[in-house]
């Protein structure tokens, strides 16, 4: 094997192991420090979708407003636009760079824009509070 493959193998297997580090650390640290395993079980709580230490209020099935579901669409726009004007900046020095990808660099900013615009005229940006019955 030469030097380049070796090294490629460390890398991969460095990489691999700080994952499973990362991923299942977490658990063994819980598993390890939790006072008891089956605390679900021995406080009677078996019913209940997370243990937190407090008694849930009220029912967990409750309306969610669709001003959330709009800001979660605005932020993917902005955050695909990122996405693609990160290449942008890598070759924003180069001398090819004219003034021509400027320009198309502007358009492509100014139509994801319309969304700030689309999404002011729709209200979205207003913050009323709404009261849900509960089911």
């Amino acid at each position: 094997m030469d030097q380049a493959t070796l090294t490629d193998i460390i890398y991969v297997t460095i990489f691999v192991a700080g994952a499973l580090v990362l991923g299942l650390g977490p658990m063994l640290i819980v598993y390890l420090l939790s006072s008891s395993p089956r605390t679900r079980q021995v406080a009677d709580r078996r019913h209940q979708l997370i243990e937190c230490g407090m008694e849930p209020i009220g029912s967990a099935w409750i309306r969610f407003g669709l001003v959330y579901y709009l800001y979660a669409l605005l932020f993917l726009v902005f955050d695909v636009d990122i996405l693609f004007l990160l290449p942008v900046a890598v070759v924003y020095n180069d001398p090819a760079f004219v003034v021509r990808d400027l320009v198309e660099i502007v358009i492509f900013v100014g139509i994801l824009s319309l969304a700030i615009v689309y999404a002011r005229i729709k209200g979205v940006f207003k913050w009323e509070h709404k009261s849900y019955r509960c089911l």
